[in-house]
């Protein structure tokens, strides 16, 4: 029973993680000293997805899932979990590049708006 918490645990925050590194940067717009927590998590999440690694939150939860007795899964936490909802047909390399693209410019549009922002 606690393995499955705490792999579900892995799954929230993984999630929250994702969330952020997505739609952190329109937090950014409104409180930008919060871009020293979010630039790195970017970088993370589109070097992640550009390199096609696993993150390692993944097997984490994983071991979790069969610690409880749970079957684990193959693949990442976005083939596992986003994949089903957002790509039914599957995630490819290029739509995993496509995904990193998309929050490459949209941090980069959020963060040019913050710069030009700001006083000279």
């Amino acid at each position: 029973m606690i393995y499955r918490a705490l792999a579900d645990l892995v799954v929230i925050m993984h999630l929250a993680f994702v969330l952020f590194a997505v739609l952190g940067c329109l937090a950014v717009l409104r409180w930008p000293r919060l871009a020293f927590a979010h630039l790195p998590a970017v970088v993370w999440a589109v070097l992640v997805e550009y390199a096609g690694w696993i993150c390692p939150l993944t097997p984490l939860e994983i071991r979790f899932r069969q610690a409880g007795g749970e079957p684990g899964y193959v693949g990442d936490f976005l083939d596992h979990y986003l994949v089903p909802l957002l790509y039914p047909a599957g995630l490819t390399r290029g739509l995993q590049v496509a995904a990193g693209t998309f929050v490459l410019l949209l941090n980069l549009l959020a963060y040019w708006r913050v710069v030009r922002r700001r006083p000279a």
